[in-house]
């Protein structure tokens, strides 16, 4: 070993402590959780680590190392997988090297001298989010080629008392399911080829002892930020040893390594509690804050949408929009998006992606009197793209059907009309990139694009005959810098059919995700509440939609619509003339109340509650504890005569608070309740955390708001 590389390495945050194990061949997670003192030291820990021989069985156990491999005898899931040499499959590694740069950061290297392959890993635990951003890079130190086939971020071995696997899984326009699984002998395994992070198979888990839930009990959470395939692997080995591995999905021959090129792996987010899921929760939500927003976007208000597509969908016309541009503006609305249907030929979703101008029949005069209008008004301006596709039935396919992702001899399947574009074409990002400046570059009032990307990759061949997946996602965030650095001024939202793009990566070069195509207030808190896991409420798209949803056919009141959306990216996106004196009046109550509020909403520490499956509960907490916001909302009728006491969870239990119900504004009681006696009463934080307030009698599908203020 060499002289430059210690024992042991230890990373400190301010809540949890990381240490790795350099005493053998390859580094190695030692120990992960609760920051320990100086008292505890890591020839402790691998003392009362020390295992014996079994049966049956090799004599020292192969290490989970940060990249486990064959080469070691790994029998679990390897972290890499090489072929193209004679035994590049085989790596082992010896590291060579350490570089710790402080108490936050150090870096791994490791080399196989045989098969002359480098492994670097890069770790860093935020100080102040407690969160671990981990990379692995691979370099081909040889001279031939070396196909790689797999290669994960670095592999995290967890604690022998985390038997619970909460993952997140769904489907277009009900994503952020959370599905609950008693970790097995063996692997649940998880594998996404959609192209992109997908409705079906978000890449993050949590894995928790038995007893946890929101304010309880120790759990570590992962997310890879990776806009393409991913797969997620968490074992259970016979020797009672876990781990969980994620990486990039690659697909056969999508990365070769020609002499001195190296592939990295993303970046897996990794953080730990030892207080529950919330608290778990508050650890991604400050890093995102922190490290991902840009300082703009961490500055200002987000401003209020109103976005067309409910409202008219293709049905463009200029004075119609002015129309609906004069209603929202008087309901609060800041910004005005209009919605996919105003470019050349597109009078549905059958024709016009890729010709991105202007539709003179429908604009004769341009989008210039419209975006005057919408801006005189006092609203900001934003319009939708779809750059990476195309349809069959455009001017840009006639004339460039090759630039197209496709492979030789197979049909394509059919996807909503239209086929994906190859980024990996330089002539491709180069058309687009005009195309979106200039539209940028005509009207510099345009301030926000809503950026879609509706069909999944089927056939991911580029001109090259190359699967493309890996490259065409590093060439969409590099579109998207590249615009971004064109146009400074402008917001990006990524929005893929709604949830099928939410990622810390495409996070990373964007602004704003669109959470889901779903607007149904019901299903929105259940997405809503699954999304919360890793992302804050500022970068979650909640929108206030028709009073009978277009996706599920439900029905629901506008108080709790309204309700549900005012913990977001709050917006409105319906037709705003079918709207009844009742329903705008409510709104301009809803979204007022929001703009005061929304300085906390954005800010502050997510409190999800405990329920009893009748309703959905959370707290927005100020980091300092003298305001909050509680909502109770009622999805189904309660099995007993009447609910249970609500918990204000997450407030000081020392201070008093003077509680409030600020939603809604007219509540109607068939007999008086708890409600009319709290009201701007003062309460101790420890009677309203611990003891809780009994809930009113609600129909099911409504919702109410508390305010409190510390005195």
């Amino acid at each position: 070993m060499a002289s430059s590389v210690p024992n042991y390495v230890y990373l400190h945050s301010t809540l949890a402590t990381l240490i790795i194990n350099c005493t053998g061949k390859t580094p190695a997670v030692l120990y992960w959780g609760k920051r320990l003192d100086d008292a505890t030291n890591a020839e402790m820990l691998s003392l009362l680590s020390t295992r014996q021989e079994v049966k049956c069985a090799v004599k020292v156990e192969a290490p989970i190392s940060l990249t486990p491999s064959m080469g070691e005898g790994f029998t679990g899931g390897p972290g890499i997988e090489l072929s193209g040499t004679s035994d590049a499959w085989s790596i082992g590694g010896q590291l060579v090297s350490v570089t710790q740069v402080d108490l936050q950061s150090a870096v791994f290297v490791s080399v196989d001298d045989i098969r002359k392959i480098q492994i670097e890993h890069t770790l860093h635990l935020d100080k102040l989010a407690n969160v671990l951003s981990a990379q692995s890079k691979v370099t081909n130190i040889g001279e031939q080629a070396i196909n790689v086939d797999y290669f994960a971020a670095p592999t995290i071995s967890m604690p022998d008392h985390m038997t619970k696997l909460l993952s997140f899984e769904g489907r277009w326009s009900y994503e952020f399911h959370r599905q609950s699984v008693d970790l097995f002998l063996g692997s649940v395994l998880r594998e996404n080829r959609k192209g992109k992070t997908s409705h079906d198979n978000f890449p993050g888990v949590v894995l928790h002892e038995e007893s946890a839930h929101e304010q309880h009990g120790e759990c570590y959470g992962f997310h890879l930020g990776w806009s393409g395939n991913h797969r997620t692997r968490v074992e259970l080995l016979p020797e009672q040893r876990t781990y969980v591995q994620m990486g990039e999905l690659l697909m056969p021959s999508e990365c070769t390594l020609q002499s001195n090129e190296s592939y990295t792996s993303p970046t897996l987010y990794c953080a730990y509690s030892a207080s529950g899921f919330s608290d778990l929760s508050a650890c991604f939500h400050e890093y995102v804050r922190s490290q991902i927003l840009t300082p703009k976007m961490k500055s200002k208000a987000r401003p209020v949408h109103y976005n067309t597509w409910e409202g008219i969908y293709f049905d463009h016309d200029t004075e119609t929009l002015k129309g609906l541009a004069d209603i929202v503006a008087d309901l609060g609305a800041e910004r005005f998006v209009l919605d996919d249907g105003w470019f050349k030929g597109r009078r549905g979703d059958f024709a016009g992606l890729g010709d991105w101008t202007v539709d003179e029949k429908i604009y004769p005069d341009g989008l210039g009197p419209l975006i005057k209008h919408v801006n005189d008004l006092g609203l900001e301006f934003g319009i939708w793209f779809e750059p990476e596709m195309v349809n069959p039935d455009s001017d840009l396919y006639r004339a460039h059907p090759e630039w197209v992702l496709q492979t030789q001899g197979n049909e394509q399947l059919s996807f909503r009309n239209q086929l994906v574009l190859d980024l990996t074409r330089k002539e491709v990002c180069e058309y687009l990139y005009k195309c979106v400046c200039d539209i940028l570059s005509e009207h510099p009032t345009i301030k926000y694009i809503k950026w879609d990307m509706n069909r999944d990759i089927n056939h991911a061949g580029n001109f090259a005959g190359k699967p493309a997946v890996s490259a065409q996602t590093h060439a969409l965030y590099k579109l998207i810098d590249d615009i971004k650095a064109a146009h400074p001024d402008v917001e990006i939202e990524s929005c893929s059919s709604g949830g099928a793009r939410v990622d810390f990566g495409v996070l990373s070069h964007t602004d704003r995700l669109w959470t889901s195509d779903s607007n149904d207030a019901l299903d929105r808190l259940s997405i809503q509440k699954g999304c919360s896991f890793f992302f804050p409420s500022e970068v979650m798209g909640a929108h206030i939609g028709p009073r009978d949803c277009h996706i599920t056919g439900r029905h629901i009141d506008i108080d709790m619509r309204a309700a549900v959306s005012f913990f977001g990216h709050m917006g409105m996106e319906m037709d705003p003339r079918e709207l009844t004196d009742h329903e705008k009046a409510r709104l301009k109550i809803i979204i007022a109340l929001h703009k005061k509020h929304r300085g906390l909403i954005h800010s502050g520490k997510l409190e999800r509650l405990e329920s009893d499956g009748n309703s959905s509960d959370f707290g927005i907490v100020s980091h300092d504890k003298t305001q909050a916001l509680y909502a109770y909302n009622s999805v189904t009728e309660t099995k007993r005569t009447a609910p249970k006491k609500y918990h204000f969870k997450g407030i000081d239990e020392t201070k008093s608070y003077r509680l409030n119900m600020i939603w809604p504004t007219d509540l109607k009681e068939y007999s008086e309740s708890v409600l009319s006696k709290v009201e701007n009463q003062v309460f101790t934080g420890q009677a309203l955390s611990q003891f809780g307030m009994q809930l009113p009698i609600q129909f099911p599908q409504s919702a109410l708001i508390f305010e409190l203020n510390a005195v």
